[in-house]
């Protein structure tokens, strides 16, 4: 399977009345595969019962996140025709959902991808393989090589991100010039201090994210101490503004937050009378921002 299978980003038409889109802030544990689908599934079930369409579910929600050794990640990995997304899948096709979540797969040359499916009525439409690994990650899995996937779904448009990609303002905007709608973001964001008083950056993050691409932005993160870890809890979902309509509450706890999002706003970029954020770009001026050398002492 290639890093990002190719979905079809076409220009459909978004729900003029908009859709549902609920993140469900979960607690996986680790290695337990079966639990955690068991808890993926009362989620889902859940947010379909509150009126969700759009589902977004954490990053490696069914195997936990700590890894300690590659051959640890290999054990816990599955394929993405394997069990735990066919039975994804049979939940996306019986409630009419579009759903977005976070696994460990197993390539066909047996490497290790932190990747994220796309999964809707017809069955699974996109893997997107995390490109930009993060600490020890990059010890247990292997880079993506694709871009980010934006897939043409009946609700909408949607991109699809995994967590450290979001803090890279090359790859949001690219997924958002590719006609993303939604920018679906499975995270495992680890805590950190937060000065008293301020958002945790990774929320801030999002929020520019959604603000400067003029998208949907819905990132689900997770809750739930793993091997000596501590998470955020930062799930939200954000409007084109940049405004949450939705934001987990502190105490780090299981929760899903719902949101009507009409995802039709984020294809007008107009920022004033006069601006718009994709006209107003001066890309033959932007080469050195693809210089692989970066930044010089």
């Amino acid at each position: 399977m290639s890093d990002a299978l190719d979905a079809g980003a076409g220009r459909s038409p978004a729900p003029a009345c908009g859709v549902t889109v609920a993140v469900c802030q979960l607690g996986p544990v680790f290695g337990q595969v079966g639990a955690n689908l068991a808890a993926v599934q009362d989620a889902v079930l859940a947010a379909a019962g509150a009126g969700a369409a759009v589902v977004v579910l954490p990053e490696l929600v069914t195997t936990g996140y700590a890894f300690e050794s590659a051959q640890e990640a290999r054990t816990l990995a599955e394929r993405a025709d394997g069990p735990c997304l066919g039975a994804i899948a049979a939940l996306a096709a019986e409630h009419d959902l579009v759903i977005v979540g976070g696994f460990a797969e197993l390539a066909d040359h047996d490497g290790v991808y932190n990747s994220a499916f796309l999964i809707d009525r017809s069955g699974l439409r996109a893997v997107y393989r995390k490109v930009h690994l993060w600490a020890d990650e990059r010890r247990w899995f292997t880079p993506g090589q694709g871009p980010a996937p934006v897939v043409n779904t009946h609700r909408g448009r949607i991109g699809i991100l995994i967590c450290y990609d979001l803090e890279f303002p090359e790859w949001t905007r690219i997924a958002a010039l590719a006609g993303a709608d939604l920018l679906a973001v499975p995270t495992n964001w680890p805590a950190s201090s937060v000065p008293h008083g301020e958002r945790p950056i990774e929320v801030i993050r999002a929020q520019a994210s959604a603000s400067v691409d003029r998208v949907f932005v819905a990132v689900c993160d997770r809750v739930g101490p793993e091997r000596g870890l501590e998470w955020v809890g930062g799930s939200a979902i954000i409007g084109p503004d940049g405004y949450p309509l939705a934001l987990s509450e502190a105490g780090g706890r299981p929760q899903t937050l719902l949101a009507r999002c009409a995802l039709a706003q984020a294809r007008n970029k107009s920022t004033s009378a006069v601006n718009n954020v994709v006209q107003d770009r001066r890309p033959e001026l932007y080469g050195r921002i693809a210089d692989a050398r970066g930044m010089r002492p």
